[in-house]
């Protein structure tokens, strides 16, 4: 029992008769009184001290008094209370000879006036009442839950020992008392309702405002933010560890609010969660931003003051001691837009800016609040709220690199791993790199989708009610890759559209044609590593059907860029000139959110609605493509925007031609570049390419696969399937007649 409760070896207990304390005065001192007879019964060999286990609950020093007799101990009226006895009652005292290593720490002492409950208010100096304790309670024995009484600038106070924690010791449960000495640290508290305010507290080494001593962002379930959560730390939290005095000192005020933001999906919201879970003291207050909104007229102000009433209280009662209040904003766009933005006629957004703004940094500001806010469209919300003073963190929560994307696939598949459910073949490493510009959100996707595969394999569609044998369940590699195919990223490449603009591959078209590619291609590799130009332009024009939007379409899959999107006019059908615009912006804006990325920009003279009768186009479109075409995408963001176009001249004349850096003629294709085309398509007798070629001089490269297309499904004595297969060939007579079809149609 002895090293359970933190004593060492006791003399044979003593029953004692218990009595007050001879003197008002030493009822102040926490002591306990004896006889000079007794008193040598409870000394420590080789000290003057003497220390009595008093009950089984306190530890006290005892000090010999003339009035008091043998067998009597004299105990205050606190310290009856405490071991639960009256004057006249009987109590086992013994000798009490503290274990090696007995000097308090840390000691934490709730502070009240002896008379309980009183209206006056005090405020007491942190710094001068702990060398005024430490003073007079040295080598006394303190004990979690003991309550003593003392006097101080005139004023009897009582304090009760929340926390004793011994040098060296980690965990104050395992040691419930210690002994004071010059070295031991005090750390004051007092209620709101005691009417007691600390101030100058600098005894302690560092705030508890959070709950834990690391942090462990895998435990937490944050992937890949480490360097985006050390960039909030440093600003937000890292003076509120240091001591109120510290900060008074510095002259500064702690950051009162961030903002987090990026595209959706990219752990935003479970960030600013996590945040919450952290903190010590109050439970953050979760608010939607729509939930703010009410019908009602002052309402929705209300909503908005009555979160902030807490912190009111709490800095009103308990000022620089008060506890952090973390009020977390979801999507607060929706109500903290710019204002005058809105034309609703009520003026509701309006006044919720106005309100939030007096609140976080009005004439009575709060430093007691951390507002966090979080959205995908920055630019929405008003000025005033992002400057310092309110939202003054900025934190974009970007899509994870290859690193981030592996500790978030960690994260999500731990679990089945530990379960014996992961098979071997399944390499997180190879997924990672796989998953380029997929987000948080997505790869969690993935292993959902991945894991449906594997379950799907253990249930019978015949019979579902069949047993399930759960030791059978394994997530292949296989169930991944399939699952890649099912999730794909927002902003990742849009392969199918891509494939689509060229459905027949990507064939030899001659030197010319593998020229421009091979130079493209240099521009590809200078985009991936050049910070000199993050933005390059390049020019694709020549004659309709040569091949532009194809070659286009090539480079940006063979780029292996992250993100790869195409901007034609097919897809903007119906559309009115201003949401081409936004469409088109919004493009460039969620390409500036990846690292590389490749914007085609497919028949620019179609996208401009060009006409050559007037001549007439969208002046609206063709400004919005110059600003485009040389804006600069963020730092350490690289970008290739390709564009396309039958209509150079127009072009020209608009001053485009000039905002792309180069520009490549792509021409129709010549004897030899037919012949090419020809051979790789395997579709004519070898004598026959030849005559076929030089029929096909001067032919885009589109309209060659169409006229071989139309001469293979009619060719005479075979059938399509029979020529594509290589079994038959396309007839050079049926080929010219074919041909000449065509061109008595075109005149």
């Amino acid at each position: 029992m002895a090293g359970i409760f933190g004593f060492g070896p006791s003399s044979t207990a003593n029953s004692m008769v218990v009595v007050s304390t001879p003197k008002q005065e030493l009822a102040l001192t926490n002591f306990a009184y004896c006889s000079a007879g007794d008193i040598r019964k409870f000394s420590i060999p080789g000290s003057s001290v003497a220390l009595a286990l008093v009950g089984d609950s306190v530890v006290l020093t005892l000090r010999a008094h003339e009035s008091i007799r043998d067998g009597h101990i004299a105990l205050n009226a606190i310290q009856r209370r405490h071991t639960k006895v009256s004057a006249g009652d009987s109590i086992c005292v013994s000798r009490f000879v503290p274990p090696d290593n007995f000097k308090l720490a840390l000691l934490t002492l709730e502070l009240d006036f002896v008379k309980g409950k009183t209206n006056r208010t005090e405020q007491l100096d942190a710094v001068v009442l702990a060398q005024q304790l430490r003073k007079r309670f040295i080598d006394q024995v303190m004990t979690t839950g003991q309550r003593v009484s003392f006097e101080f600038c005139g004023t009897n106070y009582i304090f009760t020992v929340n926390q004793a924690m011994l040098e060296g010791q980690e965990d104050s449960k395992a040691m419930e008392r210690g002994m004071i000495s010059n070295d031991t640290y005090f750390i004051f508290e007092a209620s709101p309702a005691s009417g007691i305010k600390i101030v100058n507290q600098r005894e302690a080494t560092s705030s508890n405002i959070f709950r834990h001593k690391e942090f462990n962002l895998e435990k937490l379930g944050i992937g890949g933010l480490s360097a985006e959560f050390t960039d909030i730390f440093r600003r937000a939290f890292a003076s509120r560890v240091f001591p109120p005095h510290v900060v008074n000192k510095l002259g500064i005020k702690h950051v009162k609010g961030m903002l987090l933001y990026g595209p959706p999906g990219t752990g935003k919201t479970l960030m600013a969660r996590q945040i919450g879970k952290l903190l010590n003291g109050r439970e953050p207050k979760i608010v939607n931003g729509p939930e703010v909104l009410s019908k009602f007229v002052g309402e929705t102000e209300k909503n908005v003051r009555d979160l902030f009433a807490d912190a009111e209280n709490d800095q009103r009662t308990r000022g620089d001691q008060s506890d952090l209040h973390v009020i977390i904003f979801d999507e607060i766009d929706a109500i903290c837009k710019s204002r005058g933005s809105t034309r609703d006629g009520t003026g509701v957004h309006d006044s919720i800016v106005n309100q939030l703004l007096t609140k976080i940094d009005g004439v009575e500001s709060l430093n007691n609040v951390l507002l966090i806010g979080m959205t995908n469209r920055k630019d929405l919300l008003d000025e005033a709220l992002l400057r310092p003073g309110r939202l003054e963190v900025h934190v974009e929560i970007n899509l994870p690199d290859e690193n981030g994307r592996l500790q978030i696939l960690q994260i999500h598949t731990n679990k089945m791993k530990e379960n014996s459910f992961l098979a071997a073949d399944v390499n997180l490493q190879e997924l990672a790199a796989r998953t380029k510009n997929y987000s948080g959100a997505e790869l969690e996707g993935v292993v959902k989708s991945a894991v449906s595969f594997a379950l799907n394999r253990q249930i019978s569609m015949d019979d579902l009610t069949k047993p399930l044998d759960e030791e059978s369940i394994k997530v292949t590699m296989d169930d991944f890759l399939h699952a890649l195919q099912e999730i794909v990223p927002a902003f990742g490449a849009s392969t199918d559209d891509l494939e689509r603009c060229r459905l027949n591959g990507m064939v030899d078209c001659g030197e010319r044609h593998k020229h421009i590619y091979q130079r493209a291609m240099l521009l590809v590799g200078q985009v991936k590593v050049s910070k000199g130009s993050p933005l390059v332009t390049c020019l694709l024009e020549g004659p309709s059907g040569s091949g532009k939007t194809a070659m286009a379409a090539t480079i940006g899959i063979d780029s292996d860029f992250p993100y790869v999107k195409i901007i034609s006019a097919e897809t903007m059908i119906g559309r009115s000139e201003s949401s081409k615009c936004a469409q088109i912006v919004k493009v460039f804006e969620d390409a500036y959110k990846s690292q590389l990325s490749i914007i085609i920009l497919d028949d620019i003279e179609r996208l401009l609605e060009y006409v050559a009768i007037g001549p007439r186009f969208s002046n609206l479109i063709s400004q919005t493509l110059l600003v485009l075409l040389k804006r600069l995408p963020p730092k350490g963001k690289n970008m290739l925007v390709i564009g396309t176009t039958s209509e150079v001249g127009f072009l020209e004349s608009l001053g485009i031609c000039d905002a792309f850096s180069v520009t490549y003629h792509v021409p129709t294709l010549d004897k030899a570049d037919a012949r090419k085309v020809l051979q790789g398509l395997h579709v004519f007798a070898e004598d026959d390419i030849d005559l076929a070629a030089e029929a096909l001089h001067d032919m885009p490269l589109k309209k060659l696969y169409m006229l071989v297309e139309m001469a293979a499904q009619g060719s005479m004595g075979g059938s399509a399937e029979a020529i594509y297969s290589g079994k038959e060939k396309i007839s050079l007579n049926h080929f010219y007649d074919i041909m000449g079809d065509i061109v008595s149609i075109r005149l």
